[in-house]
């Protein structure tokens, strides 16, 4: 698991703004691929080869709260999900009460504490950046989120107190199973289902799985650790949104998982949270079943689940690999269904392809559709490898890695599904240019 930066501080400092910079300014793009939505509260960084995930704690709202109150929910989240905090502030209004108050929380926090002084795109502000040493902090470092200033410092002291990947402590033999979805729609019924027993507590209030519970099992010999994920979390007379703070604990369990089991509600329908969880499978590049849970409470015909499989590839478009299993966690009716389903989307997950069969499904795929020019270039595909297995992932050597249109990538990217049985996986295929 990879190590977490948050960054917290009151309203309107350019949290989200520093966010962006951080993680690449794509992520705040909304992406025009239809059937996957993103969420931008949590994301992947890197820098100079050290990856990290990042928390845009400006991205979880508190409904009817006092402001300070806000800021209260925003630093006790990055306490408790961080390795490293950023607390930013405002270089042009200088240091106000708010920042003392927050500066507050943060100072018995045994994680180092870094404090980017935002808006400092001017010589003018530079003095303004010496009142915030007084606040006791680890680090000072003048930005312009704005601007792209300073950033590449900030990002050299973070990597400085960064903690490397976190292990998980389980073999890699083991199976990790992520039940992943929004709240209540049957997570912790599903994982007492799986396990045979009630080990977790199932309630039909939103939120009373309060953190991810790690549950090993075995099955047909097989070992395997099922993680339920929170959906809502309760701290007093403090709500955090629920939409984003389910994201934000599902994120963190995708990606220790294998398989991500992603839970719908037959009794509700798709609804756009369950994209978001699913966008967050995709991009994390992990094996993903769609289970639609409560099943029995639904009036079905000899056509309902066929209408259903159609319902689900049209809103998970670039989903359309993942298969689908109808289960009643409740009643523990069909929960037989998803274990073969689990075996061999892992088996495809972990699946290799010798470099001979791989470029030769490349070059007949490459002779029946040629490619059309690209930015004024023809693109020319040298040499094809697998680089990685979970989740598979190929390089392919080209005169230019711009020449590709991305559709030409997806048609790629087909015929290699068509020729080896990738389903339940998402694959990858980068571009690099010959030497």
């Amino acid at each position: 698991m990879l190590p977490i930066v948050a960054i917290v501080g009151r309203p309107n400092v350019g949290k989200s703004t520093l966010f962006n910079r951080i993680v690449g300014e794509r992520v705040a793009i909304t992406d025009d691929q239809a059937g996957v939505t993103r969420d931008r509260i949590y994301a992947q960084a890197e820098w100079l080869g050290r990856k990290f995930n990042v928390i845009d704690t400006g991205g979880i709202e508190i409904s009817d709260a006092p402001f300070l109150t806000e800021i209260k929910a925003q630093v006790e989240i990055a306490i408790q999900e961080a390795h490293v905090i950023v607390f930013v502030t405002d270089g042009r209004s200088g240091m106000v009460e708010d920042d003392r108050e927050v500066m507050k929380m943060l100072y018995n926090v045994k994680k180092p504490v870094l404090i980017a002084v935002n808006k400092v795109d001017d010589q003018k502000y530079m003095h303004e950046i010496y009142d915030f040493y007084q606040l006791g902090p680890d680090e000072v470092i003048a930005v312009s989120a704005h601007h792209g200033i300073g950033i590449g410092d900030l990002l050299e002291k973070i990597c400085l107190v960064l903690p490397e990947a976190i292990d998980d402590g389980y073999d890699e033999s083991v199976v990790r199973l992520a039940v992943i979805g929004r709240p209540n729609v049957g997570k912790s019924s599903l994982t007492n289902a799986i396990l045979g027993e009630d080990r977790v507590i199932v309630s039909s209030i939103e939120g009373t799985t309060t953190d991810a519970i790690d549950t090993p099992f075995q099955k047909d010999g097989r070992d395997f650790v099922v993680i339920d994920t929170a959906g809502l979390r309760k701290r007093g007379k403090i709500w955090e949104s629920v939409e984003k703070y389910s994201v934000l604990r599902a994120m963190q369990a995708i990606e220790r998982a294998d398989v991500a089991l992603l839970v719908i509600d037959a009794e509700q329908g798709i609804i756009e949270q369950d994209k978001h969880v699913a966008g967050y499978a995709l991009d994390s590049g992990k094996a993903m079943i769609i289970v639609v849970n409560k099943w029995d409470a639904i009036v079905k015909d000899d056509s309902t689940m066929g209408e259903w499989v159609k319902k689900i590839k049209a809103e998970f478009q670039f989903l359309t690999y993942i298969p689908i299993a109808f289960v009643s966690a409740k009643k523990k009716q069909r929960i037989h269904t998803l274990f073969p389903l689990i075996e061999k989307v892992y088996e495809n997950y972990e699946r290799r392809i010798s470099t001979s069969v791989l470029n030769e499904v490349i070059t007949d795929a490459i002779s029946l559709n040629p490619p059309k020019e690209h930015n004024h270039i023809k693109i020319k595909v040298y040499y094809a490898t697998q680089v990685a297995s979970k989740c598979p992932t190929f390089v392919l050597f080209v005169n230019d890695s711009d020449a590709m249109h991305f559709s030409y990538q997806r048609y790629l990217e087909n015929r290699l599904r068509e020729r080896f049985d990738f389903e339940g996986t998402p694959i990858r295929l980068i571009l690099r240019k010959r030497d």
